[in-house]
């Protein structure tokens, strides 16, 4: 999977009484995919992954990965606390052809685990035992504002050496901490299919395409007893493709950052002001990756102090309200996290007045 652009961080709906809304998370999802992002993650922190059980999750992911568009790269975040469960989520996310997993980094027995100076054996352990069993590509996931994990790049360096672990979302908002991690991980190379235009090929449209080969194909049973056997033209494939070869992806996950980060070397980004204002964050990505830089910069001047307001300051609720006010659902948290005061709400509908 090419991990480059904008990926939107998505929320996950509720209905009041805190059941899941899965026909508001379709509407959601279904208008991403109308938006030039490059994918969606589903239940990153902000998807409030912790709030669900697991069969919660695998009916967020389900329906998510339903209503998305097979051009849209999807990424399901299935980080637990345990190997063993974290696991059990990437099989499923497998099955229902999500394209990548990204995992954060266990935090609860963190005095035992996340161990600032030693060996990090434990950590080490854990995502190598991940990515030697997960069907699919995994990325890291660095968030020590949540974890209170800061990844050493040592540790991110090492593990960029398994090639079942193609890249890393770091949201410390440091662009010389990207700088270091695309340095540190610039030995790492893969070819990836990508099509003729090098866009990416996502693993819903490999098998769309597998799908209408296998369809082209007749069978002499399939004619019958009496039937006599056809020659038939091979079979064309759906989609054309070329390799390309691509570094460990650094992403960013901090909006309120992105221009730097991206001119640090980051590829692009997983980002939570991507839910409620896709295509701001967007247009920072495409101004950099014409070339051009004070664009890039004015596009991240427009929303930085939204961002950082919003996301940084409001957090979940923040998102989610101002989700509302760009026609996507947000509604309410669960508890024990509470809707946004009045005066909060006046404050993002000032923030995002001009960020539609």
């Amino acid at each position: 999977m090419l991990l480059e652009g904008i990926f939107s961080a998505i929320t996950t709906p509720f209905y009041p009484d805190g059941k899941l809304y899965l026909r508001k998370l379709e509407h959601n999802v279904d208008r991403y995919s109308r938006t030039q992002l490059a994918g969606m993650l589903v239940l990153g922190s902000d998807g409030e992954s912790v709030m669900l059980d697991l069969e919660e999750q695998r009916e967020v992911f389900k329906t998510a990965i339903e209503a998305a568009s097979p051009m849209k790269g999807m990424l399901a975040g299935i980080g637990q606390e345990s190997v063993l469960h974290t696991l059990r989520l990437a099989e499923y996310a497998a099955m229902l052809r999500y394209d990548a997993v990204l995992v954060r980094a266990p935090y609860l027995y963190r005095g035992q685990l996340h161990r600032t100076h030693g060996p990090q054996r434990e950590m080490l352990t854990y995502y190598r035992v991940v990515a030697d069993q997960s069907p699919l590509p995994v990325i890291l996931s660095s968030m020590s504002d949540l974890t209170l994990y800061d990844f050493p790049v040592e540790v991110i360096a090492e593990l960029a050496q398994h090639p079942n672990i193609i890249g890393i979302q770091d949201s410390s908002g440091r662009p010389e901490r990207i700088a270091a991690l695309v340095n540190a991980t610039q030995f790492r190379k893969r070819t990836i299919p990508v099509t003729l235009v090098f866009a990416p090929v996502t693993t819903r449209m490999q098998g769309i395409a597998s799908e209408e080969t296998a369809q082209n194909f007749v069978t002499a049973d399939s004619l019958g007893k009496t039937g006599a056997a056809l020659a038939a033209a091979p079979p064309r494939t759906a989609i054309k493709t070329r390799q390309k070869e691509v570094g460990f992806a650094v992403l960013s996950g901090a909006a309120h950052m992105l221009q730097v980060s991206l001119e640090a070397g980051a590829s692009g980004g997983v980002l939570a002001f991507a839910a409620c204002a896709p295509q701001c964050c967007y247009e920072i990505y495409a101004a950099w990756k014409e070339g051009d830089a004070p664009l890039a910069m004015e596009k991240q001047q427009h929303l930085h102090q939204a961002s950082l307001r919003v996301c940084g300051r409001m957090g979940i609720p923040g998102i989610k309200y101002a989700c509302d006010l760009n026609g996507y659902f947000g509604g309410r948290t669960r508890l024990p996290l509470l809707p946004l005061t009045a005066e909060e709400q006046q404050e993002v509908q000032s923030r995002m007045a001009d960020i539609r």
